[in-house]
């Protein structure tokens, strides 16, 4: 806890998950963050080992922050911590997601006797950016960038993606091409699991 109980360290650690990231790509993706919070919750992980700051190689040439690899090990908890989090009643599904934020937790949550068997890959683009989720004989694996030959293009808010993943919501905030019987199956991977109800024995 000392060194995830401090404000935004968790959200920081989760936007890294994917892979290294711009101090400007964070702020934009952590919701009401300030950049002097930033600044110093980044210092702070970094001081205790969790993620390390480098200049990419040309022609990029920019700064980024990435987890370490002690820092990558926490994704496993975050998954467990998701799980155990979507059971609170005040548990908000309709709450703004990141796209990174988005891609652990359908990685997280889709139910894996469904998966068993299955081979599909699905191109994301959220905020402008790409993600990928791909299927292979029902082992699954997301990322940021682009995957060959998708079977289907889902383009969207990551907030309005989510709503049509976990509540059904259709809208024509969500651009679907492609083939839209996966996107039937797919959403029916997330199902949430039942409130915990107070008090329990």
């Amino acid at each position: 806890m000392d060194i995830l109980g401090e404000r935004w360290a968790v959200p920081v650690m989760r936007e890294l998950m994917l892979g290294p990231r711009r101090f400007s790509d964070l702020k934009a993706s952590i919701n009401g963050i300030s950049a002097n919070a930033l600044t110093r919750r980044l210092a702070r992980l970094e001081e205790v080992g969790t993620i390390i700051r480098e200049t990419l190689p040309p022609p990029a040439s920019v700064r980024v922050y990435r987890l370490t690899r002690w820092g990558a090990e926490l994704g496993p908890v975050l998954q467990a911590l998701g799980r155990w989090a979507v059971r609170s009643p005040e548990h908000d599904p309709t709450r703004p997601f990141s796209p990174t934020s988005l891609m652990l937790s359908i990685r997280t949550m889709a139910a894996p006797a469904a998966l068993e068997g299955k081979s599909a890959a699905i191109q994301f683009e959220l905020g402008g950016e790409a993600y990928f989720w791909a299927c292979d004989a029902g082992a699954v694996s997301i990322g940021r960038g682009e995957v060959e030959a998708p079977d289907l293009h889902v383009r969207g808010d990551p907030s309005a993606v989510a709503a049509a993943i976990y509540m059904g919501v259709e809208g024509d905030e969500v651009e679907i091409a492609g083939d839209h019987d996966l996107w039937r199956w797919f959403r029916t991977l997330f199902v949430l699991p039942p409130k915990a109800l107070a008090p329990e024995a």
